[in-house]
């Protein structure tokens, strides 16, 4: 089948016109970056990962009722998505300090929260995508004082769903980012979780051992990036037990 036009390309994924109306297929690149950016790599079989991990995700959230853009996937490195507006917004939610907000606050990286801490970024490379407060989202127009109180009530579905199924393979959800995205139904719109979820998303550490499973890796030359992506689609049951390495995975269909 020829390609599709392109419509977007970020850091992480390829966005292509959809075969029906109001469809997309987004494509998981390789690519792995960190610090806006700044450090750069070719992770082979990244992306088959992160495909498969976000449709387990994707399709575990609709099971619970929790609305998202995610359609099926359609090969190794695509999925079938429905074409949303982005609002533009990461939602952040933290369930231990780590990464900026330990800085931030001088908490040493894995103290837990008194309770799930919801944060939310202006979606801007340019600007390094900064923290910005419920008051100024509104205040620009970014989303309504409504959409603001869906958009947490979802975050923190997504944050239950997310923390028991890893709890259940041995790994602690850290903390984890999405996006939203906004879908009309006639003149009804509502609020879908849209972009992907996958452990460029979110941090994961080993329980007993505090082992990370997440970008960190490859943001601090922890090891291999493949190698920690494949643990965490092995516990889940994503990939066969005797896959050694994310390369080439063989993955069940």
């Amino acid at each position: 089948m020829a390609r599709r036009k392109k419509l977007y390309e970020g850091k992480a994924k390829v966005l292509y016109e959809g075969p029906e109306p109001g469809t997309l297929v987004q494509y998981f690149k390789d690519d792995a970056t960190a610090f806006n950016a700044e450090k750069k790599s070719v992770i082979e079989g990244k992306g088959v990962l992160n495909n498969r991990l976000s449709e387990f995700f994707m399709t575990g959230l609709g099971q619970i009722g929790v609305p998202t853009h995610f359609i099926k996937r359609l090969n190794m490195r695509e999925q079938l998505v429905r074409q949303v507006e982005i609002v533009p917004l990461e939602v952040i939610v933290r369930n231990f300090a780590a990464g900026s907000m330990s800085k931030r606050l001088g908490l040493e990286e894995g103290t837990p929260l008194p309770r799930p801490i919801i944060e939310f970024s202006y979606k801007d490379d340019a600007l390094g995508d900064p923290l910005v407060p419920e008051e100024y989202i509104i205040a620009f127009g970014w989303a309504s004082q409504q959409d603001m109180d869906d958009i947490v009530a979802l975050a923190l579905r997504v944050n239950d769903f997310m923390s028991g199924v890893m709890h259940g393979v041995g790994i602690k959800l850290i903390d984890f980012k999405i996006e939203i995205g906004r879908v009309w139904d006639g003149d009804f719109m509502r609020l879908i979780v849209a972009d992907e979820i996958s452990p460029d998303s979110c941090r994961l550490w080993d329980v007993e051992t505090g082992q990370k499973f997440d970008k960190d890796v490859f943001r601090h030359d922890l090891g291999n990036l493949a190698d920690a992506y494949t643990e965490v689609a092995k516990r889940l049951g994503v990939l066969p037990t005797n896959v050694t390495h994310a390369a080439k995975p063989t993955l069940i269909n």
